[in-house]
């Protein structure tokens, strides 16, 4: 029985859970014009647009009250909204790394854009070598009868560091427990080759705007 099904019998949850959801996609969509709004300026300014693509997804139902019975609490909008930082989330991939910034700062420096909390895994990457910017935003939505402040997770990256982490994703999930002893050695030494490419590619960048490689 999944937790879906153990807390089914509250519809008055089910309804408030899908009325909660609905409310972070419209987190989503500010942000994704906001996103699209400094990409497209940005590269009529500068003839570079800093973002490659956006993707974006809103938590499943069953993914939300699972995680919330992971962590040992009880099933509520109040729980969800303290304590699940994900259940918005938006995928940026830039070109380079300057990029990555570039964007965070400009999309930091908005008005009604709060920066909650920032992870930057690119400066400091995770032991298994996953490399990506975390930002946690804060940005009001304004209903009809009130403005709700939702939070929501912004996950910005290189297209290399993204193809390492598609990738590494589906060989987590379909090789976890019978994954051969060095693999996670392996994964490491693909993440540090991304991470030179990345590198190499952002001097070609800089050598051909004229500046310093």
């Amino acid at each position: 029985m999944t937790v879906l099904d153990e807390v089914g019998h509250s519809a008055a949850l089910l309804r408030a859970l899908q009325r909660e959801l609905m409310v972070y996609k419209f987190g989503i969509d500010e942000l994704m014009t906001k996103l699209r709004i400094l990409s497209e300026e940005f590269d009529f300014a500068n003839q570079h647009d800093p973002i490659e693509h956006l993707a974006s997804r809103v938590k499943a139902p069953e993914a939300i009250l699972d995680k919330l019975a992971r962590k040992g609490l009880e099933p509520s909008i109040e729980a969800i909204r303290e304590h699940i930082e994900d259940v918005a989330g938006i995928r940026v991939v830039c070109p380079f790394v300057p990029d990555v910034y570039l964007v965070a700062d400009m999309l930091g420096r908005q008005d009604d854009v709060e920066v909650v909390r920032t992870k930057d895994y690119i400066a400091e990457p995770k032991p298994n070598g996953y490399r990506s910017l975390h930002l946690i935003v804060r940005i009001p939505v304004f209903l009809s009868d009130r403005v709700e402040r939702v939070k929501v997770e912004i996950q910005m990256r290189t297209v290399g560091m993204d193809f390492w982490a598609a990738v590494e994703h589906k060989l987590f999930y379909k090789y976890a427990g019978t994954a051969p002893a060095d693999f996670a050695d392996e994964l490491r030494a693909a993440a540090e080759t991304a991470a030179d490419l990345d590198a190499r590619m952002t001097a070609l960048h800089r050598r051909l705007q004229g500046g310093p490689s």
